[in-house]
């Protein structure tokens, strides 16, 4: 079976993801550090900066290939990589390593580290970890996932706009996987400001016009909002609300969003986004379409545009280290939406 003809995770699909995430969530170079430098002494390695997540390009990548990982050893029965997943992770995520993950985010240049992409995927790992029973993994993390969660706690009230772009800057998507570990974790707080936050920036939108995919995309920020506010609403006030923000998607239209995107160079790692943009898509559109009501025409184009994006997204996971080093992530969130 190739890549693209997949449609569900099985054990061989799972097995690749792992193969791939196992193969660089250690690799120490080439990596791209998000830091700000307060003095010489600040120039260091990676791995000296982060105990953790010093591989896979960079510290956001990196840690997603840890929630791949877990992802796949908690849902694949049987993964011939489990052994070599439970031993990374009984090496890596200690307390003492997660303390220095900690230090470097307490460090006074680092309050603008990774925000907001960085602290959900953090989280989300987090709410992952929470899911295994009689590993110490979760425990481990929890100081840093609750100093993640802080921070969401003092810059959501403060954030007056949404960031609306199709990268990792993006608010809607920092809120959809923020609110995954605020159900898992039960931090009330954080699920309640989420939720404020969200309708305060999205509820009132109708009608939109999709001016997308930019160059670099690998989120879209129409269908992102979507899948935000799909986890947030009750099932009756999401359909109400999508049926004004895409009140034409029954004919495929804006015709951008049931478009894949083409990728012209795999070796340039902001083109190489759009290959995410599709799997993202795909992950949105699957989520989208089953919350809608069996009957609504919306359904079975979201179903169709989300298959065409998972196909033309997942023959790509492999083959260039600018894609490979993250898109089995988002590959997962499609195929197990």
């Amino acid at each position: 079976m190739s890549l693209s003809s997949a449609s569900r995770l099985d054990p061989e699909l799972a097995e690749k993801f792992a193969r791939l995430a196992l193969g660089h969530v250690r690799r120490p170079y080439p990596y791209k550090l998000d830091q700000v430098l307060a003095g010489d002494e600040d120039v260091l390695p990676p791995r000296l900066l982060h105990p953790i997540f010093h591989g896979s390009f960079d510290w956001h990548s990196c840690v997603h290939g840890y929630w791949l990982l877990a992802s796949l050893h908690r849902q694949v029965e049987g993964l011939p990589a489990d052994r070599e997943i439970v031993s990374l992770f009984n090496e890596m995520l200690t307390p003492e390593k997660v303390a220095g993950e900690l230090a470097y985010l307490q460090r006074p240049t680092s309050g603008g580290f990774e925000r907001p992409y960085g602290w959900a995927w953090l989280l989300m790992l987090a709410a992952e970890l929470e899911r295994h029973d009689g590993a110490p993994w979760a425990a481990n993390l929890r100081p840093l996932a609750q100093a993640f969660a802080d921070r969401f706690k003092a810059f959501l009230p403060k954030a007056t706009y949404p960031i609306r772009t199709g990268t990792h800057y993006n608010t809607a998507f920092a809120l959809a996987l923020a609110q995954e570990y605020a159900a898992q974790a039960g931090d009330g707080d954080l699920a309640r400001l989420i939720e404020t936050t969200a309708r305060r920036w999205y509820l009132e939108d109708a009608g939109a016009a999709a001016w997308e995919p930019s160059g670099d995309d690998f989120l879209s920020p129409t269908l992102i909002e979507a899948e935000c506010l799909r986890r947030l609403l009750p099932s009756a006030g999401f359909r109400l609300w999508f049926s004004r923000f895409l009140p034409d998607a029954a004919r495929r239209r804006p015709a951008s969003l049931f478009t894949p995107a083409r990728v012209s160079d795999r070796s340039d790692g902001k083109i190489a986004h759009l290959d995410g943009l599709n799997l993202s898509r795909a992950w949105c559109w699957r989520a989208i379409a089953a919350s809608l009501a069996s009957d609504d025409p919306a359904r079975p184009a979201a179903l169709a545009a989300a298959e065409e994006h998972l196909a033309a997204g997942l023959e790509h996971v492999a083959g260039d280290y600018m894609g490979e080093h993250w898109l089995a992530t988002f590959a997962l969130l499609a195929l197990t939406a």
